[in-house]
């Protein structure tokens, strides 16, 4: 066995090249902090390049006690992280990159390049000139009670033994990219608390009739709802969705994910209520709808005086269970509560993000491990989750910052 102690006592180690752990490099190395980074896969910041295929959507503009409200459950460390480094934060430090931002008609905030790979490009270009040493292909296998860390490699196992380190091992929804949860059993075994992993911002199953089933595999598979809003419970959201032939997902089925998941977990199925029609009241709609000429059929209806699509039209029959009203006043009652049973999420292997994670419990202010002094975590292994639009790289990449000036914090000396 390989040990290393190179950096003496002054030698930093980081598990994990994401967002979090790069971020916390890059604030260390600006201490003049010697840091390395250690990273299970051939190359960091893998998951970073597929989430901007379609668009890297870096953070949001909502004013910032709204954009806290997404976090679950809420945590004060987090927050503060956050509130340390807000959006205008990460949008200066892109500016500072070479990579101006903009913002969406959503509110979401992308690069100008609206991709990932420049970005990360010029980051670590900058980790480079600062010294900071990344070293691929090492899997983090054994957290020493010493403090010591114990990487698989290549050339087999290698120990560093650093004056401090910080754990950024991502979560469990992306396997093929590193982030598989494969560190669970090694904190548990250590002692320390991990809330079960579970899919986030995710799909989920539909308990669709054998004539849908049909129709979706010859026509609507990939069809979007758009303008669409959903609720369970007293939660409620506005976006669009994907009808599959196995379910429904989205951004208004992720912002939603959460209690849709608790009420699954509760009763084996739960019911979401989707509203086909949100810009029009129920009153307008009725009124549209009691326009239609003598004779016309309800397709027509339906797509016309209603304004549906067809895949719209046919998701109303299906919740409906093809039994629609004529009258219009039900018709458009119908349309604005049209009910779909949802039982079960996809796996977590095709979630974009995880909850769950290691609870906050075990964790001061400074994101220090309490039972372990010297020991710190960030980024999506935190038992957090948030939907998708900008929430979940804040959080990650303040958290890496937060842990980083708590680590200095802690190596001076101070509280």
């Amino acid at each position: 066995m390989n040990t290393d102690r190179s950096g003496g006592s002054q030698g930093i180690a980081i598990v994990g090249g994401g967002p979090a752990g790069l971020m916390a490099a890059e604030t260390l190395a600006g201490a003049g902090l010697p840091v390395t980074v250690y990273e299970r896969m051939p190359s960091v910041g893998r998951k970073l390049l597929i989430a901007g295929r379609g668009g890297l959507n870096l953070t949001h503009t909502e004013p910032l006690p709204a954009f806290l409200a997404r976090y679950h459950p809420g945590q004060p460390a987090l927050a503060a992280a956050i509130e340390a480094t807000p959006p205008e934060a990460l949008r200066a430090w892109c500016e500072g990159l070479g990579q101006p931002t903009f913002v969406g008609s959503s509110g979401r905030v992308f690069p100008e390049s609206f991709k990932a790979s420049p970005l990360l490009r010029a980051w670590l270009a900058r980790l480079a000139e600062r010294g900071v040493a990344i070293r691929t292909r090492h899997r983090l296998t054994a957290l020493g009670p010493d403090g010591t860390l114990t990487f698989e490699t290549p050339e087999g196992p290698h120990t560093v033994r650093p004056r401090a380190a910080l754990l950024a091992l991502g979560g469990a929804s992306w396997p093929r990219l590193g982030s598989d949860g494969a560190w669970v059993p090694l904190l548990e075994a250590a002692g320390l608390a991990v809330a079960p992993l579970k899919p986030a911002n995710v799909g989920f199953a539909v308990a669709w009739s054998a004539h849908w089933s049909a129709q979706v595999a010859e026509r609507f598979a990939g069809a979007p709802l758009k303008r669409i809003a959903a609720r369970i419970g007293e939660d409620a959201a506005r976006g669009e969705a994907v009808v599959t032939a196995g379910g429904i997902e989205g951004g208004v089925i992720y912002a939603l994910g959460r209690p849709i998941r608790e009420a699954v977990e509760r009763a084996g199925r739960a019911t979401l209520v989707l509203d086909l029609r949100p810009d029009l009241d129920a009153g307008a709609l009725t009124r549209k709808l009691g326009t239609s000429r003598p004779g016309e059929s309800l397709s027509t209806r339906l797509r016309k005086a209603a304004g549906l699509d067809p895949v719209a039209a046919a998701l109303l029959r299906e919740a409906h269970a093809n039994a629609l009203p004529g009258e219009a006043g039900a018709l458009a009652a119908a349309i604005k509560a049209a009910p779909l049973r949802l039982t079960a999420p996809a796996p977590i292997a095709r979630a974009i993000s995880t909850a769950g994670g290691l609870t906050f419990g075990e964790l001061d202010a400074r994101f220090m491990l309490r039972a372990r002094p010297g020991l710190f975590a960030a980024g999506e292994m935190l038992d957090w989750e948030a939907p998708t639009g900008g929430y979940l790289l804040q959080a990650a990449f303040a958290s890496g910052r937060a842990a980083a000036r708590g680590m200095i914090a802690w190596l001076e000396g101070g509280t």
